[in-house]
C-alpha cells in the first residue's frame, strides 16, 4: 500500500478496505474479467458501436430495477432517436424516459466525475428526473423537510444535513481515487446514493448511471463496453435491495456484502460486454440478454 499521509480520510479508509481478503479476491476477480474484455477482438476498432449497444442493454436492465420493462429492440430505437417518446407517456414510459436519458450522459460524465464529482451528480439527475419532478428540485440534494420515499427497503434516507455530508465525504473519495481499486470506488458510490438518497426522485437511477461512469473513468472498462447495470439485475432485485440494505447498517460485515455483490455484479458485466463485442464482431446485434 502507498503511503496515504495526503489522502482524504475517506478515500484513506477505502484505500484500507480493499486489503480485507474478501474484498481483495472479490476486486482480483473483477479485474481479470474487465482485462479480458478489453482485449477483444472487436475493441480494436469498432468500441463506439460496443459501446452505444452495451448502454441500450445497460438502460433496460436499469429500467427493470426500476420496475419498468420495455423491450430492448425499442430501447434501442429510444436511445438511437429513431423512435419519439410518447407524447403523453404512461407511467413506464416516463420512469424509462429517465433512465435511457441518464445512461445516455454517462458518457458525458465519465470525463467529469472524478473531478467534478457535485456536477457529474447533478447531471445525471437532471437526466434522470427532468420533466417529472418540479424544476426547482432537479439538480440538487434534497433540503429539510423533504424525503424520498424510493427503495424505503433498505431503510429510512438519511436527513438533508446528513446527506450533504456524506455527498462531501463520496467527493472526497472520488477527487482523491488513486489508491483506490476502480471497482470498489464504483461500488461505493453506488450505494452512498442509493442509500443516502440524496434526491427526492431518481436515485436509483442515477446510482447507477454514476457507477457505469465510474468503472470507465477509473480505468478498470475505459472501453464502456461492460454492462454493469445487467450486473446488479442477473442477481434479482431481492439480492440487490438485499446488499444495498447490508451496506447501509455500516457494519463491516454489511459494506463486505454490498462489495462482493457489487463485484459479482461487475464479473457479470464483463461477461456481457464480451457477448456484445462477439455480436459486434459478427456484423449483427445481441437480441435481448438472458434473464430479461
Amino acid at each position: 500500500m502507498s503511503d496515504l499521509s495526503d489522502v482524504p480520510p475517506a478515500a484513506a479508509a477505502l484505500s484500507r478496505m480493499a486489503d480485507w481478503p474478501e474484498v481483495r479476491t472479490a476486486i482480483g476477480e473483477v479485474r481479470e474479467a474487465m482485462t479480458a474484455l478489453r482485449w477483444h477482438q472487436a475493441l480494436r476498432r469498432r468500441i463506439p458501436e460496443a459501446a452505444a449497444e452495451s448502454r441500450v442493454r445497460g438502460a433496460q436492465a436499469s429500467g427493470e430495477l426500476e420496475g419498468a420493462r420495455l423491450p430492448v429492440d425499442m430501447v434501442r430505437e429510444l436511445m438511437a432517436g429513431v423512435r419519439a417518446w410518447p407524447t403523453e407517456p404512461d407511467p413506464v414510459e416516463q420512469v424509462m424516459r429517465g433512465v435511457v436519458t441518464a445512461t445516455a450522459a454517462t458518457e458525458e460524465v465519465r470525463t467529469t466525475v472524478l473531478g467534478a464529482p457535485a456536477q457529474a451528480l447533478a447531471r445525471l439527475h437532471v437526466a434522470a428526473v427532468g420533466g417529472r419532478v418540479p424544476a426547482d428540485a432537479v439538480g440538487r440534494p434534497r433540503l429539510a423537510g423533504e424525503g424520498s420515499d424510493e427503495l424505503v427497503d433498505v431503510g429510512p434516507p438519511a436527513d438533508a444535513l446528513g446527506v450533504r455530508d456524506r455527498l462531501s465525504m463520496l467527493s472526497d473519495v472520488l477527487r482523491g481515487h488513486a489508491d483506490v481499486p476502480g471497482a470498489l470506488v464504483a461500488a461505493v458510490a453506488h450505494a452512498e446514493v442509493a442509500t443516502l438518497r440524496p434526491f427526492t426522485h431518481g436515485n436509483g437511477v442515477v446510482a447507477r448511471a454514476l457507477e457505469r461512469s465510474l468503472v470507465q473513468a477509473t480505468g478498470l472498462d475505459p472501453t464502456g463496453v461492460a454492462v454493469t447495470e445487467l450486473g446488479h439485475f442477473r442477481q434479482g432485485l431481492p439480492a440487490y435491495v438485499g446488499a444495498l440494505t447490508a451496506y447501509a447498517t455500516g457494519s463491516r460485515d454489511g459494506v463486505r456484502l454490498w462489495i462482493e455483490h457489487c463485484c459479482a455484479a461487475l464479473v457479470s458485466s464483463a461477461e456481457e460486454g464480451r457477448l456484445v463485442a462477439d455480436a459486434v464482431l459478427a456484423g449483427r446485434l445481441p437480441g435481448a440478454p438472458a434473464g430479461l
